[in-house]
């Protein structure tokens, strides 16, 4: 039985070395992709993109950020578990408070390619307004 990758659920019994090297590769590039799935899902909500771009800023106890987003402190402790958990923030504890901060701020130059992506698609709306365009007209879903 192949899964979506290709791989075997079998073990590696009875596979020649190249098989088992291409496994391993095979799964390598599975685990490289499933990580930055992980990454991409934890920056999926507005909340927690509010909260990389407030900590893209300074550091912020919880008590801010909840004051500042104005939901329930454990609700914004949940968003900030998802970010830790992805890499995307981290924290010290400063006295009774904990701290958080943006552990890769790289990830503000994914921010600044979908502000891109955004502004691409809203010239490419407004083009399509204005000219009437036949070829902007969605397709059919299958």
């Amino acid at each position: 039985m192949h899964d979506l990758w290709g791989l075997t659920k079998l073990s590696f019994i009875g596979y020649s070395t190249k098989q088992q090297t291409e496994a391993h590769v095979n799964q390598e590039i599975r685990d490289r992709y499933e990580t930055r799935a992980r990454i991409m899902k934890a920056l999926g909500h507005p909340t927690r993109l509010f909260i990389v771009d407030e900590l893209s800023r300074e550091s912020r106890c919880v008590c801010e950020l909840t004051e500042m987003i104005g939901a329930d402190i454990s609700t914004v402790s949940k968003h900030l578990s998802i970010l830790k958990e992805s890499g995307v923030v981290d924290f010290e504890k400063r006295g009774t408070q904990m701290h958080y901060r943006l552990a890769a701020p790289c990830v503000l130059n994914f921010f600044h390619c979908l502000e891109d992506m955004v502004r691409a698609n809203v010239q490419r709306q407004l083009h399509c307004l204005q000219n009437n365009s036949e070829r902007c007209v969605d397709e059919p879903k299958g």
